[in-house]
Protein backbone atom coordinates (compact mmCIF):
# COMPACT_ATOMS: atom_id res chain seq x y z
CA UNK A 1 0.00 0.00 0.00
CA UNK A 2 1.07 3.58 -0.94
CA UNK A 3 1.09 6.52 1.36
CA UNK A 4 -0.14 9.73 0.20
CA UNK A 5 2.52 11.88 0.09
CA UNK A 6 2.37 15.74 0.81
CA UNK A 7 2.63 18.56 -1.74
CA UNK A 8 5.74 19.11 -3.17
CA UNK A 9 6.52 22.95 -3.57
CA UNK A 10 9.24 24.14 -5.65
CA UNK A 11 12.20 25.46 -3.89
CA UNK A 12 12.74 29.00 -3.30
CA UNK A 13 8.96 29.91 -4.73
CA UNK A 14 7.46 32.49 -3.51
CA UNK A 15 3.87 32.03 -3.24
CA UNK A 16 1.77 35.10 -4.41
CA UNK A 17 -1.86 36.12 -3.03
CA UNK A 18 -4.33 37.17 -5.31
CA UNK A 19 -6.37 40.28 -3.98
CA UNK A 20 -9.92 40.83 -4.15
CA UNK A 21 -11.05 44.01 -6.39
CA UNK A 22 -12.38 45.74 -3.32
CA UNK A 23 -9.28 45.28 -1.19
CA UNK A 24 -7.19 47.29 -4.03
CA UNK A 25 -5.30 50.26 -1.74
CA UNK A 26 -7.16 53.82 -2.58
CA UNK A 27 -9.94 51.82 -3.84
CA UNK A 28 -12.76 52.68 -1.45
CA UNK A 29 -13.68 56.28 -0.11
CA UNK A 30 -15.19 57.57 3.58
CA UNK A 31 -18.28 60.04 2.65
CA UNK A 32 -18.99 62.72 5.29
CA UNK A 33 -22.67 64.04 3.80
CA UNK A 34 -24.18 67.47 5.43
CA UNK A 35 -26.81 67.09 8.31
CA UNK A 36 -28.92 69.72 9.81
CA UNK A 37 -27.36 69.29 13.16
CA UNK A 38 -23.51 69.84 13.99
CA UNK A 39 -22.18 72.85 13.11
CA UNK A 40 -19.70 73.81 10.69
CA UNK A 41 -16.84 74.72 13.32
CA UNK A 42 -17.45 71.03 14.98
CA UNK A 43 -17.15 69.46 11.78
CA UNK A 44 -13.88 71.14 11.25
CA UNK A 45 -12.89 70.02 14.50
CA UNK A 46 -13.58 66.74 14.13
CA UNK A 47 -11.40 66.35 10.97
CA UNK A 48 -8.62 68.18 12.97
CA UNK A 49 -8.65 65.95 15.37
CA UNK A 50 -9.28 62.59 13.81
CA UNK A 51 -7.76 62.60 10.92
CA UNK A 52 -5.25 65.43 11.90
CA UNK A 53 -6.12 67.47 8.50
CA UNK A 54 -4.37 71.37 9.72
CA UNK A 55 -7.34 73.43 9.89
CA UNK A 56 -6.88 74.66 6.25
CA UNK A 57 -7.70 71.43 4.76
CA UNK A 58 -10.06 70.27 7.14
CA UNK A 59 -12.23 73.41 6.92
CA UNK A 60 -11.99 72.68 2.82
CA UNK A 61 -13.42 69.82 3.11
CA UNK A 62 -15.99 71.03 5.59
CA UNK A 63 -17.16 74.20 2.63
CA UNK A 64 -16.81 70.92 0.46
CA UNK A 65 -19.74 69.06 3.07
CA UNK A 66 -21.88 72.09 3.45
CA UNK A 67 -21.75 73.67 -0.27
CA UNK A 68 -22.26 70.54 -2.10
CA UNK A 69 -23.67 68.00 0.49
CA UNK A 70 -21.31 65.78 0.40
CA UNK A 71 -17.38 65.19 0.59
CA UNK A 72 -15.06 62.56 0.62
CA UNK A 73 -12.49 62.68 3.63
CA UNK A 74 -10.71 59.86 3.41
CA UNK A 75 -9.20 57.02 0.97
CA UNK A 76 -7.36 53.70 1.13
CA UNK A 77 -8.61 50.09 1.89
CA UNK A 78 -11.98 48.84 2.94
CA UNK A 79 -11.05 48.35 6.37
CA UNK A 80 -9.40 51.16 7.14
CA UNK A 81 -12.64 53.37 5.58
CA UNK A 82 -14.91 51.20 7.59
CA UNK A 83 -13.19 52.26 10.69
CA UNK A 84 -13.07 55.70 9.70
CA UNK A 85 -16.79 55.48 8.88
CA UNK A 86 -17.54 54.84 12.11
CA UNK A 87 -15.14 56.79 14.11
CA UNK A 88 -17.29 59.98 12.12
CA UNK A 89 -20.35 58.10 12.92
CA UNK A 90 -19.16 58.74 16.77
CA UNK A 91 -18.39 61.97 16.34
CA UNK A 92 -21.84 62.23 15.59
CA UNK A 93 -21.46 63.07 11.76
CA UNK A 94 -23.30 61.06 9.07
CA UNK A 95 -20.95 58.73 7.22
CA UNK A 96 -20.87 56.11 4.30
CA UNK A 97 -18.28 53.64 2.65
CA UNK A 98 -18.79 54.15 -0.65
CA UNK A 99 -16.00 52.03 -3.75
CA UNK A 100 -13.99 54.94 -5.61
Amino acid sequence: MSTPSAPQQPGGATAIEERPADQEVGGWVTIVWDDPVNLMSYVTHVFVTYFGYPEEKATELMLRVHNHGKAAVSHGTRERMETDVEAMQGYGLWATLEQA
